[in-house]
């Protein structure tokens, strides 16, 4: 089916995190605008290959991809405002590995946004955002969105003000909560039809794999979440206070990403492995840029996360402490166990490309 087909149907739309939602007895009318009934039960997870960022190629693979999934036109209506997560991680503080751009390594790179947008035109959606809470305000133009939110009449949204709000939204956890009954987001998120997390293929020192799921964290406004203004990154999200034990990262950080997950669910997750890295998140330790030339997506994001760690070479159900979880614990596990999705290949239908054809070995993070 193509996307023009796919533009002019309205179908309700819902997802396998807003059956968890239900279970866990929350009202998912407070926690985002109301979701509408799945229509199709399979999950279903859509694979497409691409050896590099050319637009024409990324355009036609993303629409591949968005056909594929065989529930797109459940996700996306006519009018729905969607919101575009990207990964900007650490914004101009790292500098880009040796030959190797941030967005060809460890950065959700902007032509596989901008297919994105296109591909969200032609299915009738209305407001466009492309969303982060970057370390750094110049984010957006050092790497390109500024230029293609301009081009496609888009807007920016940085998570890290509440502007044009007065002041951030405290949304709530839905179901038994971790770390945080809520969290402090911008206020909208909260009238958000549709959130797409584009994220970036990559391993984690912390979490293990860092894919659609992980990408949330960025929804956090960066002031609110340091232990000590002057801290570099979210100190909150990895401990309870500033002299704890450091190792409590190892089972805070899984917990709090199922956390975030459960207050403004993922509708669509979408993501960039043509070029990404190994052995870390950022250019520092085990870090190296890697070319797996894939893209995934998925309407589920455990689904789709396990489905990409499957590609990276490792097991989706692999025990806690044990690569590529190799300091944490398996929070695709404990998503599942969550009823958020599933993380068991067994249970997914993979479209498009076979997961054998485009699997790599990838190292997983052992310093920083």
């Amino acid at each position: 089916m193509s996307l023009h087909a796919i533009s002019r149907r309205c179908f309700l739309k819902g997802m396998g995190a807003v059956t968890g939602l239900l279970a866990s007895g929350t009202l998912v009318s407070q926690i985002f605008r109301p979701a509408r009934a799945a229509a199709t039960p399979a999950t279903s997870v859509a694979i497409a290959q691409a050896a590099d960022y050319e637009p024409a190629l990324i355009l036609r693979q993303v629409q591949t991809l968005l056909d594929g999934m065989g529930n797109f036109s459940q996700i996306v209506r006519p009018g729905d405002v969607v919101a575009i997560k990207v990964n900007l991680v650490a914004g101009s503080y790292y500098p880009a590995y040796p030959g190797v751009s941030q967005v060809e390594s460890y950065m959700t790179h902007p032509e596989v946004v901008r297919a994105l947008i296109q591909c969200l035109r032609d299915a009738g959606a209305g407001k466009v955002l492309v969303t982060e809470a970057a370390w750094d305000p110049r984010s957006f133009s050092m790497f390109g969105y500024e230029k293609i939110t301009k081009e496609l009449d888009a807007a920016l949204l940085d998570l890290n003000s509440p502007a044009p709000y007065q002041e951030f939204a405290k949304m709530p956890v839905a179901g038994e909560p971790f770390c945080f009954d809520h969290f402090q987001l911008h206020p909208q998120l909260q009238d958000v039809d549709v959130l797409v997390s584009v994220a970036k293929m990559k391993c984690h020192y912390n979490a293990g794999v860092s894919l659609s799921m992980k990408n949330l964290i960025g929804l956090t406004p960066m002031a609110h979440y340091q232990i000590n203004p002057k801290d570099s990154h979210r100190t909150l999200l990895h401990l309870s206070r500033s002299d704890g034990d450091p190792n409590e990262v190892n089972t805070r950080l899984p917990r709090v990403i199922l956390d975030v997950n459960r207050v403004r669910p993922i509708q669509l997750a979408l993501i960039d492995g043509v070029k990404a890295s190994e052995g870390g998140e950022i250019p520092r330790g085990s870090f190296k840029p890697v070319e797996p030339g894939v893209l995934i997506a998925g309407g589920n994001p455990v689904a789709t996360d396990a489905v990409a760690t499957a590609v990276m070479g490792f097991d989706p159900l692999a025990p806690s402490f044990t690569a590529p979880f190799v300091r944490t614990e398996n929070y695709l596990t404990m998503a599942s166990e969550l009823g958020l999705g599933t993380n068991r290949l067994n249970e997914i239908q993979v479209a498009g490309v076979p997961i054998a054809q485009v699997r790599c070995s990838f190292n997983p993070s052992t310093t920083q």
